[in-house]
């Protein structure tokens, strides 16, 4: 859709709600370079992901090291299928007869757009399936864990939609349709039988929703799940009936060649059939969750050991350059608030009259004593 790049500021209207925004797909420019807010929402979704997982990994059997070397591979195989899942479906649009330089430079032109979410999908299974084979550990415990984290840069992602305003679906006179000048552009040269005029589903929207939620349901999932792939088929089934209806709605599906059979929707059907079977499979034969190889989490923990000694001894090091007013100083500014310190005076007020009339009862004995 590369027509949409054209856009850099417009009103977005919901006449219904009464709302209106006026947007750009720019978010930002330094020197004549661009950053648009698709790009910057996408980066945004892989860096919040990554972070979480890395901070959940330990407690599902995964260390932060090995993961790491799944996410070196699958992201950027994520962004390749995504692209070349487009460009084969688009392939019209790329190709430049008889130019394999014009059509080489039209494929590796992503900042024109094309990505499909299914070829980010199957070229980060691919990887996950490589960095499994080479690192020797159940593939199943990788996606199992790494599922969760799919819908929710999903979510975050198709809001790159609503700034490009693309992926938005056909009329509608619910109260939550939204209009703008490159929808009505859009609909009057793409979709010449419906009224331009009218508001469209915020098709984006939808599937932003659905899969917040999904990812909300699938941490419910891999918590009480006791069999290997269960996440995975429930991503599979969920997010393809999710898909498969918000696909039907949408003005710029890619279609097989030939037929009026949407590409998306036809995956989607896949996808439920294939969850379908795993749990299936997984319950017939009793399938059981194996381990990770006990050297990665030796490995993960000696290191945990190693940076704690690491700690400490800087600690003791900076303990010992450091004068005493320094070290007052540092002591003034930790966890000793003035409570602590009119504690402490009144304890030694007390331990001060103990000791007073200690003395004194030492001095009467020592009197009686001389009479």
């Amino acid at each position: 859709m590369h027509y949409l790049f054209a856009l850099e500021k417009d009103y977005v209207t919901f006449p219904g709600l009464g709302w209106k925004f006026h947007i750009s797909n720019v978010a930002l420019e330094i020197g004549g370079l661009k950053l648009y807010w698709y790009g910057v929402l996408i980066a945004f979704a892989v860096a919040l992901c990554l972070v979480m997982a890395m901070k959940q990994c330990r407690k599902h059997g995964l260390t932060p090291d090995l993961l790491t070397d799944f996410c070196l591979l699958a992201i950027p195989m994520a962004f390749v299928g995504a692209r070349l899942y487009y460009v084969a479906c688009e392939w019209s649009s790329y190709y430049v007869k008889g130019d394999i330089k014009a059509t080489l430079g039209e494929i590796f032109n992503v900042r024109g757009g094309g990505l499909a979410i299914y070829g980010g999908v199957l070229g980060a299974v691919l990887a996950v399936f490589l960095m499994g084979k080479i690192r020797k550990v159940p593939v199943y415990a990788v996606w199992d864990f790494a599922m969760v984290y799919i819908p929710l840069g999903q979510a975050i992602g198709r809001w790159g939609n609503f700034f490009n305003q693309e992926a938005f679906g056909t009329t509608t006179d619910l109260p939550w349709g939204m209009k703008s000048t490159q929808i009505s552009r859009y609909l009057s040269v793409h979709c010449p039988n419906l009224d331009s005029s009218k508001p469209v589903h915020p098709t984006f929207f939808y599937e932003s929703v659905c899969t917040f939620a999904l990812f909300f349901v699938l941490l419910a999932v891999r918590k009480k799940s006791k069999r290997p792939w269960t996440v995975t088929a429930c991503y599979c089934i969920f997010y393809g009936i999710v898909r498969f209806f918000i696909e039907g709605l949408r003005t710029d599906s890619l279609y097989i060649s030939g037929t009026d059979l949407r590409i998306s929707q036809v995956l989607s059907l896949i996808l439920i059939v294939l969850g379908l079977i795993l749990l299936s499979l997984g319950r017939i034969f009793d399938w059981e969750k194996k381990p990770i190889p006990e050297k990665f989490i030796k490995a993960d923990e000696q290191m945990l050991r190693d940076a704690q000694r690491r700690k400490e001894e800087k600690l003791r090091a900076y303990e010992e350059d450091e004068d005493v007013e320094d070290r007052v100083e540092r002591l003034s500014k930790s966890s000793f608030t003035i409570e602590d310190e009119e504690e402490e005076e009144e304890d030694e007020e007390e331990s001060q009259e103990g000791d007073s009339e200690s003395d004194e009862g030492e001095s009467d004995s020592e009197d009686s004593s001389e009479e």
